[in-house]
């Protein structure tokens, strides 16, 4: 094989390596849920918008997932415990705010607060 042919294949190769997307193996938050129930529900879904609702009465939380970008509104707010590859943080989350992600490989979170909490999510697509 030429000099000039194990170049091209290096430089295939190199492109096609770049070029994957990791695949995330947990499940998007739609999908997953709290010891085998659900806790979020699709409220509309178009070829540009994911909307879900997601709802977490005091000692239900979500399990280890991931996000793609959203933008997030508190329907309703809780004290929340989160974890994720950084460790667990205890957050009050207020009725009324919004947050915006450019998503997470992965996390997991669970209501520790005395009221149910509830949110929006939407997802550009």
């Amino acid at each position: 094989m030429s000099l000039k042919n194990v170049s091209f294949s290096i430089l295939i190769l190199f492109v096609f390596i770049i070029s994957c997307k990791k695949e995330n193996t947990l499940p998007d938050p739609l999908a997953a849920g709290w010891n085998n129930e659900a806790v979020c529900e699709l409220v509309e879904e178009n070829d540009q918008l994911r909307v879900i609702k997601c709802t977490f009465a005091p000692g239900i939380g979500h399990e280890k997932h991931y996000h793609e970008p959203h933008f997030g509104y508190v329907l309703s707010g809780s004290k929340f415990r989160m974890t994720d590859k950084d460790g667990s943080k205890e957050i009050q989350v207020l009725t009324g705010s919004s947050f915006y992600s450019e998503g997470t490989e992965g996390h997991e979170a669970l209501n520790i607060g005395d009221s149910t909490a509830v949110f929006l999510i939407m997802e550009p697509k």
